[in-house]
């Protein structure tokens, strides 16, 4: 297969909007773009895209705790007629309570099988997840979902009274990330003008100047500026002077301290958005209430027991989730590995006492830190099922494998050792068939924030 040429990566680009790419990667501080992406959006694709827009941000979400919506049914009857996973199953249950539920386990095995038989796959994309729990996951996407995106944020944000403004010239959106190995690209954004998008690694090995980050940084001047806590954390020690209007903390659980922290240096919201790559944005934090505003009109959520059986209203166990906006990979009863009870806030369904993922770093032999991530990637050859990975007060780690540990241990270990430096680690076993806390640390500052 040829490499795919500009053309392909941006079907719609303008004069404009090739002079935005220009800008963004040949400034004089500019990062090294390790990798070339694309919007692939083809020009039928926008009208239905501004179509999906105008609907996501004007419907309620429709249901109240405990009342599956009247579109779960003919849902039901879709994904049972055409995933073939759900299809081997036989018939589809007459209620939703019925269905088996679904794990990141399950999807690892063969995305293929979530995948509905009539998605064309000539313009199917895939992208590979690290998570903080469980194996990596190959997502099953399309160029018109990833685009939906922005719908869902811009409805998150209007919470906070803010519209987004970037159009052509400007640089609307800057994710951030701080690994040792980091995805890194720009592009730009039709919906927006040609707004330009760029996705930075903040870690000095991607700059030939530790101090261009900040001159970069500020002279893209973004609208929005997204990331974690830690590419946060890390962009907090940098002398930065950009302003934007809004920041959106997403994949792992931000704390209060942090966000107050990030509020003060950069005097805009910082959104708390709980989303997850196989649904997408799913809640925005409401700090007066300390619930969770749900942000898909067509997606479902119960709060389910270890069993699977949906919990009253008030109750505490894993969020699960029915429907969701990625046509490539629709979902039934999915367990996202969260927990929470299921509320009301103005007759809305909310999430209350939500507990998510947090972001851990670990201290290699060197003294740096090194994000979970880069543990994840280091150890993305492993052949076990689930793996954790544990450092003392001391320094010293602990990796634990599931099933037989001792295949995997020689080349775990030694991945880990290529990272961290020389640093003692031990090998245990996991014998539970429940989920494990994959990233935990005694050491002081190990968790961003």
């Amino acid at each position: 297969m040829s490499e795919p040429t500009d053309a392909d990566r941006y079907p719609t680009l303008s004069e404009a909007g090739r002079a935005m790419l220009t800008r963004m990667t040949e400034h004089p501080a500019a990062p090294t773009y390790r990798n070339r992406s694309g919007n692939r959006l083809l020009p039928e694709d926008l009208p239905a895209l501004a179509a999906f827009e105008a609907e996501t941000l004007s419907a309620p979400i429709g249901w109240r705790p405990g009342e599956p919506p009247e579109w779960i049914a003919p849902f039901l009857a879709e994904t049972y007629a055409e995933v073939p996973h759900l299809r081997a199953r036989g018939a589809a249950p007459r209620t939703l309570a019925d269905v088996p539920t679904l794990s990141r386990r399950d999807l690892a095995r063969d995305i293929a099988a979530f995948v509905p038989d009539s998605v064309p796959i000539d313009r199917l994309i895939n992208f590979r997840t690290t998570g903080t729990t469980g194996h990596p996951l190959l997502i099953a996407s399309h160029p018109v979902v990833a685009a939906r995106y922005l719908s869902f944020h811009k409805r998150a944000l209007a919470r906070f009274g803010i519209g987004l403004r970037a159009g052509a010239g400007d640089v609307g959106v800057v994710l951030l990330g701080h690994q040792e190995r980091c995805f890194t690209y720009v592009s730009v954004v039709p919906a927006m003008g040609e707004a330009g998008l760029a996705k930075i690694n903040l870690h000095p090995a991607d700059w030939r100047d530790p101090d261009d980050r900040a001159r970069y940084l500020d002279a893209l001047a973004p609208e929005v500026v997204a990331g974690d806590p830690i590419s946060f954390a890390a962009l907090l020690d940098l002398p930065v002077t950009m302003r934007p209007r809004a920041m959106l903390s997403v994949a792992m659980m931000l704390t209060d301290g942090l966000r107050d922290r990030l509020e003060a240096r950069f005097g805009c919201p910082v959104l708390d958005l709980y989303s997850m790559n196989e649904v997408g944005p799913i809640a925005v934090a409401d700090r007066d209430s300390g619930a969770r505003v749900l942000l898909q009109p067509r997606l479902y959520v119960e709060i389910v027991d270890d069993a699977g059986r949906a919990l009253p209203p008030g109750a505490r166990g894993e969020v699960c989730v029915t429907g969701g906006f990625n046509f490539c990979l629709p979902l039934v009863r999915y367990r996202t590995g969260d927990t929470a009870e299921l509320g009301e806030m103005g007759n809305a369904p909310v999430l209350k006492n939500f507990s998510g993922r947090r972001a851990v770093r670990f201290r290699t032999a060197r003294g740096s830190w090194v994000n979970n991530i880069d543990i994840s990637h280091a150890l993305t050859a492993l052949s076990a099922a689930q793996f954790a990975v544990h450092q003392d007060a001391a320094g010293a780690f602990i990796l634990a494998l599931s099933g037989d540990a001792t295949a995997d241990a020689p080349m775990a270990e030694a991945a880990l050792r290529q990272l961290l430096g020389d640093v003692p680690i031990a090998i245990a076993e996991i014998t539970s068939d429940d989920k494990v806390l994959q990233y935990t640390s005694d050491l002081a500052g190990s968790v961003a924030g």
